[in-house]
């Protein structure tokens, strides 16, 4: 696909790894959905730097926890850009539970953002992509969908679901609509780490560093463009699973 003139939205392009994602495919010429919950201020930010290099971007209000805020989100996309052409489903929830306290909420928390908002912005936006006859979807996954962390079970349990979601989604919507998932390893450090756990995390990784949102995002760009992978779930861990 050629993203210049495309519709892309991508959910928590506020910061982070999804606003990386939302500049890399304005810097490809894409129409930029941003999405937020409660980053407003952030996701102004990224709209102002995508229009100040040229794009065009619109920010986009939804909790992905509830379907009827994200139906309302596609619709509005829609609406503003008359056309949709890309979804990248970031946005993420993560947090540790030790097994013993997991409560329901944790549960539904984790399923309903990383997992449920995913299939139902698909389910929504498919339409909008048939009617041109294409589109891409590319899932943030996380490598605890392969190999699960400890003391995160629901949010685990999330990504691997989110892996299986892909590849479901793929043999549904093809021909026209292809949908992979990038299994993410160690990029950003969650605020709450301590220089301990950050030593940690780049001990546990082959090349002995983080990854960056920008090496994400080429990804992004890279299943955003071919139009031969589908179904696909490309790990990008800096060789933690094999380390």
């Amino acid at each position: 696909m050629e993203l210049s003139g495309k519709v892309a939205l991508v959910t928590g392009a506020a910061r982070r790894v999804g606003e990386s994602i939302a500049l890399a495919l304005a810097a490809r010429g894409a129409v930029i959905g941003v999405h937020y919950r409660t980053s407003a201020q952030q996701a102004r930010q990224t709209v102002a730097e995508i229009e100040a290099k040229g794009g065009t971007a619109q920010a986009f209000h939804a909790d992905l926890q509830q379907v009827g805020e994200i139906e309302a989100m596609i619709s509005e996309v829609a609406a503003a850009f008359g056309r949709l052409d890309v979804l990248v489903n970031s946005a993420s929830v993560f947090y540790r539970t030790p097994f013993e306290n997991v409560t329901e909420r944790d549960w539904d928390t984790f399923l309903d953002t990383n997992l449920k908002a995913p299939f139902f912005a698909a389910k929504f936006a498919a339409p909008l992509m048939r009617r041109q006859g294409a589109g891409k979807i590319v899932n943030i996954g996380d490598s605890a969908g392969v190999k699960p962390y400890n003391n995160y079970l629901p949010y685990s349990v999330s990504k691997c679901g989110l892996i299986g979601l892909t590849e479901a989604l793929a043999k549904t919507l093809a021909p026209e609509i292809q949908v992979n998932c990038l299994a993410i390893g160690p990029v950003l450090a969650p605020p709450q780490y301590t220089p301990a756990q950050i030593d940690g995390l780049v001990r546990s990784t082959l090349n002995k560093r983080l990854g960056t949102p920008e090496e994400v995002a080429r990804a992004v760009v890279f299943l955003c463009e071919t139009d031969f992978a589908t179904g696909a779930t490309i790990v990008i861990d800096g060789g933690r699973l094999i380390a």
